[in-house]
Order: C-alpha cells, then sequence, then structure tokens
C-alpha cells in the first residue's frame, strides 16, 4: 500500500515547495529565527486573552505567521515518523548549554522524542486547531478564555521549536542496518 506524503505548505512562504521535513525546517528557519518564533507564538498566546488586537497595524503578519508555522507542524509530524530511520550525531558542545532550551536531558540527547511525544499527546490536526483558535482569538477585539487547553499545544510546539533547532546544529545520519537490529532486540 502506499503511504501518503504531506506536503509541508511551503511554497506560499519559502517560494518553493519540498516534500522533505528537514529542507522545510531549513527553508522554516532561513524565513526567521528561532528567537521570532517563540516570541511570535507567545505574544500571539497572551494576545488570545486581550482585548486588543495582536499586530493591529499589520494583521497580514498573522496569516504568514499561521503559514510558517503550519508548515513547521507538518514538517514536525514527518519527523517523528523519520526517528526510526535517522539519528541526531552527538554535541560537540559541553552539555551546559542544554539548559537554555525547553528541553529535558534524554530530549537534548535525542531531540526525536519531542516530536514522538507531541504527537502520541495530541494529532497534526489539534495542533492545527490550537494555531487557528489562538490565532483567531489575538485578533479579536473581545478578550476571552479559549475553551480548550491551550498550554499544552504551546508547551509541546516550543520544545518542537528548540528540538528543531538542535536537529540543525547537530545534523542527522542513517541508521546502520546494524545499530537498528540491536535497536529491537
Amino acid at each position: 500500500m502506499k503511504k501518503n506524503k504531506i506536503s509541508s505548505g511551503t511554497s506560499f512562504w519559502a517560494g518553493y515547495a519540498t516534500g522533505n521535513p528537514l529542507e522545510a525546517i531549513n527553508a522554516f528557519f532561513d524565513f526567521a529565527h528561532l528567537d521570532y518564533y517563540k516570541q511570535s507564538l507567545t505574544e500571539v498566546l497572551i494576545y488570545s486573552y486581550k482585548t486588543k488586537v495582536y499586530k493591529e497595524n499589520n494583521p497580514s503578519d498573522v496569516f504568514v505567521l499561521y503559514t510558517v508555522v503550519s508548515s513547521f507542524l507538518k514538517a514536525c509530524y514527518c519527523l517523528q515518523e523519520k526517528s526510526k530511520k535517522w539519528k541526531v550525531k552527538e554535541s560537540l558542545r559541553s552539555e551546559k548549554v542544554f539548559h537554555l532550551s525547553s528541553l529535558t536531558k534524554e530530549e537534548y540527547d535525542n531531540p526525536f522524542i519531542v516530536f514522538q511525544k507531541a504527537f502520541e499527546e495530541k494529532t497534526l490536526e489539534e495542533f492545527e486547531f490550537f494555531l487557528c483558535l489562538i490565532l483567531e482569538l489575538s485578533l479579536s477585539p473581545h478578550g476571552g478564555d479559549p475553551d480548550s487547553d491551550v498550554t499544552t499545544p504551546y508547551i509541546h510546539i516550543i520544545k518542537m521549536l528548540d528540538a528543531v533547532e538542535l536537529i540543525r546544529e547537530r545534523n542527522v545520519e542513517k541508521i546502520k542496518k546494524t545499530d537498528r537490529v540491536a535497536v529491537t532486540e
């Protein structure tokens, strides 16, 4: 049976389409820096509770943020599948650096765990719903309290951002068949 590929949706904001999640991630970070994404998501979440409209002077930025983060989530979903065939190379930095991220020691050592945990707890559709919900509320002049849990998906996305940054920094390599056999035994 043929597997359905998930389109990353990068053509709108990156200018080209890619089916490779690692290429989509590179385009994601070519578009903006990690700090920009973390700050923007935090601001959107905060504005979802306020009566002030987020990016009132240029709401089109919110649409672009939605398309970029949506593509990011799709790439992360695909990376979870790649974790069976790929591993992150060892870090050349000292372990003191990992405290600067949202990751645990185990997640720092193997960032693919972040995607597995996130998509075990929430589906891709639930992450998309979260993104739509907080963006809708942040653009509304009426303050509100979201009916659903927005904290859990937010934390997962922040962790995925840190995990992807680590993957980009350390690169990945294919797991050799001998390593795969040892892991499955």
